[in-house]
């Protein structure tokens, strides 16, 4: 297992996958010499009485070509692969530091801001946040128009119903939608920070801190 964090050059990977090619293609040279190898002494040690016939010969042939190809199609999927992964990993390098928004409820009041995320199935002309402190009593609500299918963000400024200042702590939110009366299906969003990138084996996650790890398709948005 090893951690990406803002420190890890993208080269380091890089040249790490191009270690990782070049002992594929010897391998594959490995491979080729010994079954030529192999064909070769059959011919040599033959009875000279009883030799191997051309259709037995190309029979052999098309074995090497056969398992050559296998090689190679095994060597190109696992080069893909490693690809894949790398690209991944610097993908997630790059959001070490930065905000996003996964799946959950909280939003944290700090200096006057707070700020959550909605995410709709479809358009809505009417959404209506609702945001309520730790012992569950509403303390304000946001209400929004015309949105687009997506991920939203949304802000609070901590003022309550009676226009007073809440205090500073975690909040927790939860949203309608409808379009013309008609219910939208949505669901809130949460902000965390992305602390490390962890690459374990051939998974490689997001460090998010309390909120644990979570994988690239688990971000609804990147702020």
């Amino acid at each position: 297992m090893s951690t990406v964090n803002s420190a890890t050059s993208s080269q380091d990977i890089l040249n790490s996958l191009s270690r990782s090619k070049a002992l594929n293609e010897k391998a594959d040279l490995d491979t080729q010499s010994r079954f030529l190898k192999l064909l070769t002494t059959q011919l040599q040690n033959q009875d000279p009485m009883n030799p191997m016939d051309n259709a037995q010969t190309t029979s052999q042939l098309a074995q090497i070509s056969t398992v050559d190809g296998i090689e190679r199609l095994n060597s190109t999927l696992g080069s893909m692969m490693g690809n894949m992964k790398s690209s991944e990993t610097l993908q997630a390098a790059a959001l070490v530091g930065r905000q996003v928004m996964l799946d959950g409820k909280d939003m944290v009041l700090a200096e006057k801001m707070a700020i959550g995320g909605i995410q709709l199935s479809g358009e809505a002309d009417s959404v209506v946040v609702s945001i309520k402190d730790k012992n569950g009593l509403e303390v304000a609500s946001l209400d929004l128009k015309d949105l687009d299918a997506g991920s939203h963000a949304v802000v609070w400024d901590g003022k309550t119903f009676d226009g007073s200042q809440a205090v500073d702590g975690t909040y927790t939110i939860s949203v309608n939608a409808t379009l013309k009366g008609e219910k939208v299906t949505a669901k809130t969003l949460q902000m965390t920070t992305v602390t490390n990138v962890v690459a374990d084996g051939d998974t490689v996650q997001l460090d998010v801190g309390k909120l644990g790890r979570i994988g690239l398709s688990d971000i609804r948005m990147i702020i």
